[in-house]
């Protein structure tokens, strides 16, 4: 096909999708492009250049051309992510038309799943702030209600915990969230839960998996048009307050109610931000319920705003992310940090450690020694107390043992955590979506900074009840004149000193990534951080025949003669590719602080020349 070939395809791809978009602003939006990308070249004598108006003209056609033919290289994919993407017109963007087909897929198989069962499927539907959020949310209500589905909505923008609650909570035999997470302030996105009648057991109120994935994805692409779609314009039920202080009412019951636990609370000076999401009132309540008075508020970042103006990428792992709440902690002496993602479904813990001060540098939070606590770190101290919990409880004697779960590239210092505990443990594939389906769960979390630590209530990761949590075991340590810090020492005299961090590399297309992985596989180094590299496990490959029984996945595991362990994989949400490293260094069960602090500065030098090591294998 020759390029004006091309063009005119694409062209008449874009004119139909315009005639079937139901949203005049992205309708708008791709007719301005198409003017830009008809423009015609100036014709010009042989030798003659264009002058600095039409070269403009010309510019403006070509980034037209290419960006059209960005946003209509098909579908934007239905996953186990659900939907996230660009917001904008086009097949390849988030955007009315491209909810409302999915809608549609997600209803045919619902009634396929419960044909001639009754009563009728129940969807339930929650939104965040973001842009489009509430457009997409009465969207799809109305695609449901249409075909008969009962339809039930959160009364309000609210975090994605509660609607994950709300799915079990109410019996639904789906859910969905309109939330693009913690991506950047242009997306937008579309997750997807089954309960009810669809799925039983373990995963009954989790995010899909294969593969109903590919079953919902197949029913999208058979909808032909947004036009053949129907749609009501009510019918649907919006909730009251009740399940919100149902939800509410769950994570308070998780903290202790006694005397001394609620003075402790009390004393406990917390500075919290959810980054300009929809979990601050959420969270504030659920810690004022709980005995926390001293909770400060960082005001610019407090209420939700999808433009995010105080934060350049709305995620608390990245580098700067909670600067504002640090610099407010040290100017009020606070002793904790709790920073939400703007779903609230991730929870960040920042604490003031002296061992990382410095006189270098600006005289910041940082320079006073704040850091935020590695989603690692928080994990540990969640198990080891979730542990402690089930150890101090009257189970019975034949009870079910509950097992704690978490990702691969995860620490494995949780299964050790659970294995001294009497505790069954599994490791999973990336995402909650496998944590919340291990059987008998009662604690999963992931690196990147969610935890599950109800999941009888909530099966999906939970920032606001793990905040909670957090803050309760900060607020005891406090009571017995120690931090955070010491709780961390304790579990490195217990098993050792778990030392991790991650090496990525963000891409401009997701397609740039795959590359690098199978150059790693087909090159792997020979050693890491001056280890003897003693494992290479292709994880596409599956590792049924091994210790942990994964299905594939993209990715690569290394392992060395003195345990260090590397994962590189792409992420599943971003372009980049990342590579989780792991070093284990022997502490005494008696070290003192000295000793303890000596360990992690050698773990931190074994570390930071494994991070080298691999950064050079990757060419990054």
């Amino acid at each position: 096909m020759t390029g004006d070939d091309a063009w005119a395809d694409l062209r008449t791809r874009v004119q139909a999708w315009i005639e079937d978009d139901p949203d005049p602003h992205t309708a708008d939006e791709l007719r301005a492009l198409l003017t830009l990308a008809d423009v015609e070249r100036p014709d010009l004598p042989e030798g003659r250049e264009p002058d600095p108006t039409q070269r403009q003209a010309m510019d403006a056609r070509r980034e037209a051309r290419a960006e059209l033919a960005d946003r209509f290289r098909g579908l934007l994919q239905f996953g186990t992510a659900g939907l996230r993407g660009r917001i904008g017109g086009g097949p390849h963007r988030m955007n009315r038309a491209v909810v409302i087909r999915a809608a549609a897929g997600l209803a045919d198989y619902l009634l396929g799943e419960l044909d001639g069962v009754h009563p009728r499927p129940r969807v339930v539907i929650g939104y965040d702030a973001r842009h489009r959020s509430v457009d997409f949310a009465r969207d799809s209500a109305a695609v449901l209600t249409a075909v008969g589905i009962e339809v039930l909505v959160l009364p309000e923008s609210l975090p994605t915990p509660v609607l994950a609650f709300a799915v079990r909570h109410l019996d639904a035999d789906a859910g969905i969230m309109v939330t693009a997470s913690h991506n950047p302030r242009e997306d937008n996105g579309y997750k997807v839960y089954l309960g009810g009648r669809v799925v039983t057991g373990s995963g009954q109120g989790s995010q899909i998996v294969p593969p109903a994935d590919a079953a919902i994805a197949a029913e999208i692409a058979h909808v032909p048009s947004v036009a053949s779609v129907p749609r009501s314009t009510d019918g649907w039920t919006v909730l009251g307050a009740d399940v919100l202080d149902a939800y509410v009412d769950a994570v308070v019951a998780l903290a202790p109610a006694d005397d001394a636990s609620r003075a402790a609370a009390a004393k406990l000076k917390i500075v919290l931000t959810p980054m300009h999401g929809v979990g601050g009132e959420v969270a504030q309540r659920v810690l004022a319920r709980a005995g926390f008075s001293r909770v400060l508020i960082v005001p610019e970042q407090f209420d939700p705003d999808p433009e995010f103006p105080s934060i350049g990428f709305p995620n608390p792992e990245e580098p700067g992310a909670m600067d504002m709440a640090t610099g407010l902690a040290s100017d009020e002496g606070a002793h904790l940090v709790i920073a939400l993602d703007p779903d609230a479904d991730r929870c960040a813990v920042a604490v003031r450690d002296p061992r990382n001060r410095t006189h270098r540098g600006p005289d910041t939070a940082e320079a006073e020694g704040w850091r935020r606590l590695h989603g690692d770190e928080t994990g540990a101290l969640l198990g080891t107390a979730m542990a402690a919990r089930w150890l101090a409880s009257d189970a019975e004697p034949n009870a079910t043992t509950p097992s704690f779960a978490s990702s691969i590239v995860s620490s494995r210092l949780l299964g050790k955590i659970a294995h001294s505990a009497g505790l069954g443990y599994a490791q999973t594939l990336t995402g909650f979506k496998w944590i919340s389906r291990v059987d008998h769960l009662a604690f999963g979390y992931e690196e990147a900074l969610g935890y599950c630590v109800d999941p009888a209530h909530v099966r999906d990761k939970d920032g606001i009840s793990a905040a909670l949590l957090m803050a309760g075991l900060a607020a005891r340590l406090l009571a017995e004149g120690r931090t955070l810090l010491d709780g961390l020492d304790d579990i490195a005299r217990t098993h050792g000193l778990y030392l991790t961090d991650q090496v990525s590399a963000r891409f401009t297309q997701q397609d740039q990534i795959l590359p690098l992985v199978h150059g790693l596989k087909a090159a792997p180094p020979r050693a890491l951080g001056g280890s003897q590299v003693t494992e290479v496990v292709d994880l596409a490959a599956g590792t049924e025949d091994d210790r942990d029984g994964l299905p594939p996945t993209e990715g690569l595991r290394m392992l060395t003669e003195d345990g260090t362990r590397v994962i590189v994989r792409p992420s599943g949400t971003e372009p980049k590719v990342k590579a989780y490293l792991e070093v284990i260094q022997p502490v005494g069960s008696h070290a003192d602080d000295t000793a303890v602090g000596h360990a992690r500065d050698e773990a931190r030098k074994r570390l930071d020349a494994v991070a080298a090591d691999v950064r050079a294998s990757l060419g990054i």
